[in-house]
């Protein structure tokens, strides 16, 4: 059975949210599934639109339920990165609190009524307006880290990353606040500046249906194309901007950097340089900037560093 329907928030301050819920032939898990988190990254979006208008309701065992626009304002008003109500950052705010600003009481809703309880999330995400990107996954090291690494693995993004508490990059994030309750939780990143292009739709949809499989959801009808090759990686490194300028980068997402190797500089109004940017380690750059207007402490720019090989390819 597949059911469509918006739900309103008992807070009449809240916007009520679209939500797909399929419930499958036989039980077995129930896995949640966000998008829009932030308001501006629309290939996440469409595809889990795509993906659960699709799903065969015969060939699953338990339930998925999908959370199509988790922020409604941010996507209406075009805000990137934060909500347009209190300017925080959604995926700043979990596990959320009743007593706190809108987007506080956004993640409590989000999170009470649909993560907590489920056996797993994947929270579908991409650059935002301003953020060119090499897909990657992202999840919290937690003692439930193993079993999200496999359910990452299974999605298949080239990177896989698993970010440390201590100096974590992200805080406050749904998969964090899901880990800390014992589901394993990831965050899937394809896509960005705005757009909703094929290849970034067709990573996340082929990264759910891998995952549907993996948990024993799906009877595929044929055998099933095998992920592509995960590189995991241990640290999340961001980099910001020490002063207001031009930015303009010298390598693009996906570019593998060596320790020291220039990444970029941020110019005056003139072309003079203000700052050079260089990589603190060797790693993978993740995401960019792409707008060349930066603030002082604005970030700039993502690396994935650390790289570990799996105990089972050792």
């Amino acid at each position: 059975m597949l059911k469509r329907y918006f739900v309103t928030p008992s807070s009449h301050e809240l916007p009520e949210v679209p939500v797909v819920e399929a419930r499958g032939a036989r039980p077995g898990p129930a896995l949640t599934l966000f998008a829009g988190v932030h308001g501006c990254e629309y290939a996440p979006m469409a595809a889990l639109r795509s993906f659960m208008r699709s799903l065969d309701t015969g060939l699953l065992s338990g339930t998925v339920r999908a959370v199509l626009m988790a922020n409604p304002t941010a996507f209406r008003e075009r805000t990137p990165f934060v909500t347009p109500e209190d300017g925080k950052n959604l995926n700043r705010c979990f596990p959320g609190t009743r007593n706190g600003t809108h987007s506080e009481r956004l993640a409590e809703f989000l999170f009470s009524r649909f993560v907590r309880g489920s056996d797993a999330l994947i929270d579908l995400h991409a650059g935002d307006l301003v953020e060119a990107l090499s897909p990657f996954t992202l999840h919290d090291a937690s003692p439930v880290a193993d079993r999200t690494r496999e359910l990452a693995i299974a999605y298949g993004m080239p990177l896989a990353i698993r970010q440390q508490r201590a100096g974590a990059a992200v805080s406050g994030s749904t998969c964090g606040a899901a880990a800390a309750d014992g589901i394993p939780a990831f965050i899937a990143e394809a896509g960005g500046c705005g757009l909703v292009t094929t290849e970034a739709v067709a990573a996340h949809t082929a990264g759910l249906f891998r995952v549907l499989v993996h948990l024993g959801m799906l009877r595929p009808l044929e055998p099933v194309p095998a992920a592509p090759r995960v590189r995991h990686m241990n640290r999340f490194v961001w980099l910001r901007s020490p002063v207001r300028g031009w930015w303009e980068p010298a390598v693009g997402p996906g570019s593998e950097v060596a320790a020291g190797s220039r990444l970029g500089a941020v110019l005056d109004p003139f072309g003079e340089e203000l700052a050079e940017i260089t990589a603190p380690e060797d790693g993978v750059l993740v995401f960019l900037t792409s707008s060349p207007a930066v603030g002082a402490d604005a970030l700039l720019l993502a690396l994935a560093g650390g790289e570990e090989v799996p105990r089972e390819a050792a």
